[in-house]
């Protein structure tokens, strides 16, 4: 097991090139399943989960394949003559700034339907595998999922969406058992809250069903309007994209597409905190306004400057770090995958902060570290209030969750002193290339191996 070793004190300066977003990576991935041609995906950024899923959608009989980077006048398209590699297995180095990689997905030859306890319990996106499955082959066993446990997160809206659409299914000995009795039909469908996953989820399902499906209540992430996008690419009719309300006109059959997926907002401004936290300047490459809006409200509000670059985004701090309001919230509000960054800066504001978390209900598991590096912050229920102080300092802390690491990461990089962070494996899940990143931009961060405990310290344990 490996731990971060960070110095603080350094400014963050220059520029980061901001990957594709895992969030919409992984979906996008799934999606493959609903065609036998080839989908193509680029930027698709060199993560943890991505590596996860791919391993899962192998076993269903997915080819899964990572081209050379494409020359001048190249086009993407087919993947005849590539040279395959896995995407479940190391992959060679990527560019130092940015890039992604190309992905080739084909899933002709798909001649399994289950999706495995051993690999859908590390990741909750796994899931996702449920309505492409169904919605193609009318089947699907998929292992209830697992993943972060900063909340419960139930897919009782998926299921009860897929059997209003005619799906029959059970669950047994730890599996969703589903099957349909010819196509799934298309419905009308109300979320009782929203969902990114079960809006994804029903997006897929209903791009082949018959008929027409209205999903209300619906996500409108960036990272779902990717997702529609590229089955509209593929074929799918689809209305009301960036909307609560989605209407979809099922089709007999998808084809392969090229699709490029979106760059990573919560990166970006993990990003733009940890250069407002060090108080130095960073350009965001690949990023824009409109796909930070919310967060840049905040950011401004807070004392943190934000301006267009023919690149992307510069992030400036322009003097002391305010005291700010945040409640998270769906999209378009602010989003929860960026509350504990948030939080991390506003432990150096001048005055103090309220947060409000409306999305999980157990997601402050960061608070107790932060404080062991002198924040000071109270937790009363969902909410969370922040009194600013001067300094952190270093400590020996533990990541907790893929968001929550980030925090701590921030908060060691003004830290006095060395800090230590331990448990990074949440890191490698969703932050592709971070110390390199961050090196890049001046910060003293280190990776090293965990050292093994002896025998006499394991036999005291």
């Amino acid at each position: 097991m490996n731990k971060l070793l960070i110095t603080g004190g350094n400014k963050l300066q220059g520029s980061v090139a901001i990957s594709g977003a895992k969030n919409a990576a992984l979906p996008l991935m799934a999606a493959s399943l609903l065609t036998d041609e080839t989908l193509a995906l680029s930027n698709v950024p060199d993560l943890a989960d991505v590596k996860t899923l791919a391993k899962l959608l192998e076993q269903h009989g997915v080819s899964i394949s990572i081209p050379p980077p494409l020359r001048g006048g190249d086009k993407e398209g087919g993947d005849e003559s590539y040279a395959r590699t896995s995407l479940a297995t190391p992959t060679p180095t990527l560019p130092p700034q940015g890039g992604g990689r190309r992905v080739i997905l084909n899933a002709r030859a798909v001649d399994n339907l289950t999706a495995p306890y051993e690999l859908v319990r590390t990741m909750r996106a796994s899931v996702l595998v449920l309505g492409p499955l169904l919605a193609r082959f009318g089947k699907a066993r998929v292992s209830l999922p697992g993943g972060c446990a900063i909340g419960t997160r139930p897919i009782d809206l998926h299921l009860k969406a897929l059997e209003k659409m005619g799906a029959h299914i059970e669950l047994a000995e730890g599996y969703i058992d589903a099957h349909t009795h010819g196509r799934l039909q298309g419905a009308e469908i109300t979320f009782e809250k929203v969902s990114v996953g079960a809006t994804e989820n029903l997006l897929m399902a209903a791009a082949l069903a018959q008929g027409e499906t209205i999903l209300k209540n619906a996500a409108r992430e960036p990272e779902v309007c990717d997702l529609a996008r590229c089955l509209q690419a593929m074929g799918a009719k689809i209305e009301g994209i960036g909307t609560d309300e989605i209407i979809i006109q099922g089709v007999d059959n998808l084809h392969g597409a090229s699709h490029t997926v979106v760059a990573d907002r919560i990166e970006a401004g993990s990003f733009a905190a940890a250069a407002a936290a060090t108080g130095g300047s960073l350009e965001l490459v690949g990023v824009t306004h409109e796909l930070l809006a919310s967060v840049i409200d905040k950011f401004e509000e807070a004392g943190v400057r934000f301006s267009e670059t023919p690149r992307g985004l510069l992030v400036e701090r322009t003097g002391e770090i305010h005291g700010v309001d945040i409640m998270t919230q769906p999209f378009p509000g602010y989003p929860t995958d960026m509350q504990a960054q948030m939080m991390a800066l506003l432990s150096l504001a001048d005055g103090a902060s309220m947060m409000t978390e409306t999305i999980f209900e157990n997601r402050y598991m960061h608070v107790p570290e932060l404080t062991r590096m002198g924040a000071n912050i109270t937790v009363h229920g969902a909410s969370a209030m922040i009194r600013g102080v001067k300094k952190l300092r270093a400590a020996e802390v533990m990541a907790t969750d893929l968001r929550a690491s980030l925090s701590l990461v921030i908060a060691a990089l003004v830290a006095e002193g060395e800090t230590t962070i331990h448990r990074i494996y949440h890191l490698d899940r969703g932050y592709e290339r971070l110390e390199e990143k961050l090196r890049a931009c001046g910060a003293q961060i280190e990776r090293v191996r965990e050292r093994e405990p002896s025998a006499a310290s394991a036999e005291a344990a």
